[in-house]
């Protein structure tokens, strides 16, 4: 049986993750959305790209902010502003203005200009509170995580993601299933509510599934604990012991908050320390790291799935199928790395990953080249590569290399970095795909894969079973 200490340890991760989890759904729930909303907005490709990549730039905002205020007022405070933006992102996207001449009374009607407007600006403001996510939930986790599970209890919010993924991917397969032939077909009668928003103007309801979820992590945050060790860094010791002796119990407590008090000091702070010449390496590996995976293509394809599958497979309903089962092998080898990383350590299962990255992006590109209706099978090698290398690693790595004072901010950097990334990506893939065909594209994406192996070899060192404190010291010692 699990400890009290563990059960309650799990209990604040769980929650802490739902962010991710909503990270990972509304990256999926708009690729089902894709088609209705051409349709709807008579969107060219460029403006699909809009779209969609809009909630990455407010991704960007986020990650910007949360260096900044993570650090001030806390991880719990921070979490809660992300929670009520991604509430108020969900009831935005869902309730955009109509603007078809038709009546629906429990709705108002505008322009299509300011409806579409609406959209995207309510997708920014969820992408802000996914940014916010991003950087303050992993350091959260790993601040209130023993060395020898922390790995494994950080690596559960890039799992959050992959559920996240998966169960759009499932509910956007749901309601087409369930609206059938009438989807997206408007009847110019007066419609239930319903109807309007799950059938008529499907991606309505897609974008409406989100809103319970945004809720509950947004009341549930109310139960969590502030972390210890920020609060050991605003001299509130007493506080952090109590926690810190809740989640790890008396013995464990004393080590730690033992460790945190030998810390020294640093005479320098924020932007100076983090720029300072024993922070070069890992600021590198901050940046870099995040950059790099997201060169591989993973939003784009995720974003996209179902446009991306239907280029081989010429069938709508087929290609949500191959969706899910892209979110089903995202899950299954996330948890693969959370099972394995503490056991074969980081480096390891990075290399491997980025290796069967860049052979199955190549693979995909080969069989677009020659028009096979296989390539979903390349492509689930290539998202089973990521998810137990790039995908949980990349989080794990960035927020335990930097020092608690300035944790906040550097993860920050890597995530602006992961996230700005995923931006140009998502943006640039459906004029890629006009532009250079489909093969070309994904062999563009396998080529940029390539400088990451050589990269992680030389720079990213093996963290596993280390004390947040005792990598700090590698760093200070590596210098010297």
């Amino acid at each position: 049986m699990m400890s009290n200490n563990k059960v309650y340890l799990l209990f604040i991760s769980i929650i802490s993750t739902i962010g991710g989890f909503l990270f990972g759904y509304d990256t999926a729930v708009i690729s089902g959305c894709n088609t209705f909303l051409q349709s709807h907005f008579d969107l060219s490709s460029a403006m699909l790209g809009w779209v969609v990549s809009s909630a990455l730039l407010g991704t960007i905002v986020g990650c910007v902010v949360s260096g900044i205020i993570t650090d001030r007022i806390g991880r719990k405070r921070t979490l809660l502003i992300a929670a009520f933006l991604l509430l108020l992102s969900a009831v935005g996207c869902m309730l955009v203005p109509n603007f078809h001449h038709k009546v629906i009374g429990f709705w108002f009607t505008m322009d299509k200009q300011y409806a579409f407007q609406w959209l995207v600006s309510f997708r920014m403001i969820g992408g802000v509170g996914v940014g916010i996510t991003s950087v303050v939930a992993p350091i959260y986790i790993s601040e209130l995580t023993p060395a020898d599970r922390r790995g494994r209890m950080v690596s559960f919010y890039q799992l959050s993601i992959t559920l996240g993924i998966l169960v759009a991917f499932l509910v956007d397969w749901i309601i087409l299933n369930t609206a059938g032939l009438s989807a997206g077909v408007l009847t110019y009668g007066p419609p239930s509510f319903f109807h309007w928003i799950f059938v008529e103007e499907i991606w309505r309801g897609m974008f409406g599934t989100e809103l319970p979820i945004a809720i509950a992590f947004f009341i549930l945050l109310f139960f969590t604990p502030e972390s210890p060790r920020w609060l050991a860094t605003k001299q509130r010791s007493e506080e952090a012991s109590l926690i810190m002796t809740r989640i790890m119990g008396e013995e464990l407590a004393q080590k730690e908050m033992s460790e945190i008090a030998k810390r020294p000091t640093s005479k320098t702070k924020g932007v100076k320390e983090l720029f300072s010449a024993e922070m070069r390496t890992p600021l590198a590996i901050g940046i870099l790291l995040p950059m790099f995976s997201h060169l591989s293509g993973i939003a784009a394809i995720m974003y996209f799935a179902p446009n991306i599958l239907n280029e081989s497979m010429n069938s709508v309903e087929g290609s949500f199928f191959g969706a899910v089962l892209v979110g089903i092998v995202n899950s299954l080898f996330t948890i693969v790395a959370i099972s394995k990383i503490e056991l074969f350590g980081r480096k390891r299962l990075l290399m491997i990953g980025v290796i069967g990255a860049f052979v199955s992006l190549a693979s995909v590109g080969l069989l677009f080249a020659i028009d096979s209706p296989y390539v979903i099978v390349p492509l689930l090698f290539y998202v089973a590569s990521f998810a137990f290398s790039y995908g949980p690693i990349v989080w794990v790595i960035i927020s335990e290399i930097f020092p608690t004072n300035i944790r906040g901010l550097a993860v920050s950097m890597g995530s602006f970095s992961l996230m700005a990334t995923g931006f140009v990506i998502t943006l640039s893939n459906p004029v890629l795909f006009k532009s250079i065909s489909p093969s070309g594209t994904f062999f563009l994406y396998a080529l940029l894969t390539l400088p990451a192996i050589g990269f992680i070899w030389k720079f990213v060192p093996e963290t596993k079973g280390k004390s947040l404190e005792e990598i700090e010291a590698f760093w200070k010692e590596k210098k010297n």
